[in-house]
């Protein structure tokens, strides 16, 4: 495994790429980063974060890879506080309570997307 040298992304099963665009960058504030035709049909779509680091593939299901999942993404950000009450101000679905900010565990909340795909903001 010599030849490993980053995360280079994570994959998200979305039911539609375009919806999923639109939320991860308008919303998250990501960059589209790739959206290529890929094998019969399909389309292979990045987005990646501000600051750079592993970007998001926006895949359509496949088998069990369905929508609707935990990701296992957990964007960093300077002030959780304040991205909580501005992602819930946008609609999108937050988790009313902060978690950690105590103790040396950073102030953290989860949130989904538009399938229901849920992501953890930790406050770096």
């Amino acid at each position: 495994m010599a030849h490993l040298t980053t995360l280079g992304r994570v994959l998200v099963p979305v039911s539609d790429q375009d919806q999923a665009i639109v939320f991860y960058t308008q919303v998250l504030g990501f960059t589209l980063s790739m959206d290529q035709p890929f094998g019969q049909g399909d389309r292979w779509v990045e987005v990646t974060p501000p600051a750079g680091g592993a970007a998001v593939a926006l895949v359509p299901p496949q088998g069990g890879y369905q929508p609707g999942r935990m990701t296992g993404i957990s964007p960093g950000s300077r002030d959780a506080r304040a991205d909580q009450a501005e992602l819930a101000g946008k609609g999108v679905d937050v988790d009313a309570e902060l978690m950690g900010g105590s103790g040396g565990v950073p102030p953290m909340f989860f949130f989904r997307d538009q399938d229901k795909n849920t992501l953890m903001l930790v406050e770096e």
